[in-house]
């Protein structure tokens, strides 16, 4: 059966309300609604290296130009956003669209516009390109619909519009390429490219065009401070609003204006990207030696945050298996099986950014202590580089966080012959005709136990291993800004819940 959801619109506004209840005459003219000057003053860690949609980006930067097409609510359940309507079969998923909104260039938002961002994200070969290749084409519909045809069931897609996946952004900037460099969307906030100072300070002014409710925040500046001390000083001072922060740091907060918090939003692990024939990882028992090796809780003892997992699903999630044991650290297990791998000599390479060198560097210092012949050379790279390498095909491994939400999102971004975060392009049989099954199973009641399989196979295989699962720390200065809290996004690190900010009393 096709499901639909409808968004149904309040339609008398606050002050003709308020009239009314006053007992105010009709012929009373309702005033206009003000919008703020406030500038909320931000900082990530990073500029994108590329703004186009489908590239990589944190949640931060990304959802102060951008907005997607559904949205999660405070309760989590998928709501309308730039659609209004949807209905999923099989074959396809149906969208009505908002006929009131315009991007910051002045381009309409219609169907024509949703197809080349879908088409551009599908055909790119990012890791966000994984779980659109199920649309194997767009039609338009008329102006306000647009209909993705699906080559089998995918009833994750909705859930997957929610996420960085795919953000709406202008046709014409994507035309020309310029939104790689100056994001076009449709959010509150338009990039001020005159207002901006490279490499310091990206200005994002109020959109007076914006179709929804103007947010708290009138105008919203992006910083790129790195340094965790730097961060907190910043805080302190009054030079930033909102950052995220490191629990090290949390004793600049003693006694000052600064409020924390913290919530779930990190997934990370291990990935083999050169597991192809004659591929330094070829061999199904160097992974799971290598992944034997790797103790995680030690990290965190190390590090005082985050704690190991078993596998990327949580309990209670689609795609969790309760019989996944993962790599418990085992020296000698780990011994035995690089030597049934024939104790190869391996030299590799791989990246890593500010904010996980560290945990790389120590987990590869556990594999060389526990497998002699393995070296791994760990280089540190800016946040945008990193982004936009380290799980490219150029490096051999790599580890970083990975949110995908539902484990056909996973297995399509990641695991897959054609994932395009799987470069080797190899695919065992055993699981294909797994993930074969699962998609064929739809949202029938055989999916779950499905779905446990495929993270069962991935796991066996150690394709993947090394979870942990972090949290993102938030600090804000309460003296400037008020009603902080997570964003509704769940496992998106880097992010706050922009739209409900608003300058402190």
């Amino acid at each position: 059966m096709p499901r639909k959801s409808v968004l149904l619109k309040a339609v008398v506004p606050m002050t003709a309300a308020a009239l009314f209840l006053a007992g105010c005459t009709a012929t009373a003219e309702p005033e206009e609604p003000t919008v703020s000057d406030a500038t909320l003053r931000v900082n990530f860690g990073q500029f994108p290296e590329n703004w186009s949609p489908g590239q990589e980006m944190e949640g931060g930067p990304l959802r102060i130009p951008y907005e997607t097409l559904l949205a999660r609510g405070d309760d989590g359940s998928i709501q309308p956003w730039l659609a209004t309507e949807w209905e999923l079969t099989d074959d396809a998923l149906t969208l009505t669209l908002r006929d009131d909104v315009t991007f910051h260039d002045g381009e309409a938002f219609n169907a024509e516009a949703v197809k080349a961002n879908v088409e551009l994200v599908r055909d790119s070969a990012t890791a966000y390109s994984g779980p659109l290749q199920v649309v194997e084409s767009v039609d338009v519909v008329d102006e306000f619909t647009v209909q993705l045809n699906l080559t089998g069931p995918t009833p994750s897609l909705p859930t997957t519009l929610t996420s960085r996946v795919l953000p709406i952004g202008s046709p014409a900037a994507i035309a020309d390429g310029s939104i790689a460099q100056a994001p076009v969307g449709t959010s509150p906030w338009a990039y001020d490219v005159d207002a901006s100072v490279i490499g310091t300070r990206m200005v994002f002014s109020n959109y007076a065009d914006y179709w929804g409710e103007q947010p708290g925040f009138a105008n919203v500046e992006l910083y790129a401070i790195t340094d965790p001390e730097a961060v907190a000083a910043a805080l302190v001072s009054g030079e930033i609003d909102v950052a995220d922060s490191e629990l090290r740091v949390f004793s600049r907060f003693e006694g000052t204006s600064i409020d924390t918090l913290q919530y779930p939003a990190i997934r990370n692990n291990l990935f083999f990207f050169d597991r192809g024939p004659g591929g330094a990882f070829e061999s199904v028992e160097l992974r799971q030696a290598m992944c034997t090796a790797i103790d995680v809780p030690q990290w965190v003892e190390v590090d005082g945050e985050g704690e190991p997992a078993t596998q990327h699903f949580a309990e209670g999630e689609l795609g969790y298996n309760p019989d996944i044991e993962g790599y418990p650290t085992d020296a000698a297990a780990a011994g035995e099986l690089f030597a049934a791998a024939g104790s190869p000599a391996v030299t590799a390479e791989m990246v890593a950014a500010p904010y996980n060198g560290r945990q790389i560097t120590v987990y590869m210092e556990q594999i060389a202590g526990a497998l002699p012949g393995i070296a791994v050379t760990v280089t540190e790279l800016s946040p945008p580089e990193y982004n936009s390498t380290w799980n490219s095909g150029r490096y051999p491994l790599g580890l970083s966080s990975n949110e995908e939400q539902t484990p056909f999102e996973w297995y399509s971004a990641w695991f897959a012959a054609d994932a395009p975060g799987n470069p080797s392009g190899v695919e065992s049989d055993a699981l294909s005709a797994a993930a074969e099954a699962a998609i064929a199973a739809g949202d029938s009641e055989e999916a779950a136990g499905l779905w446990a399989e495929v993270t069962k196979i991935i796991s066996d295989e150690a394709l993947t291993c090394a979870h942990l699962r972090g949290v993102e720390v938030l600090a804000w200065n309460a003296d400037t800004v008020s009603a902080v809290d997570a964003p509704n996004e769940p496992w998106e690190p880097k992010s706050v819940n922009y739209r409900e900010l608003t300058p402190a009393s």
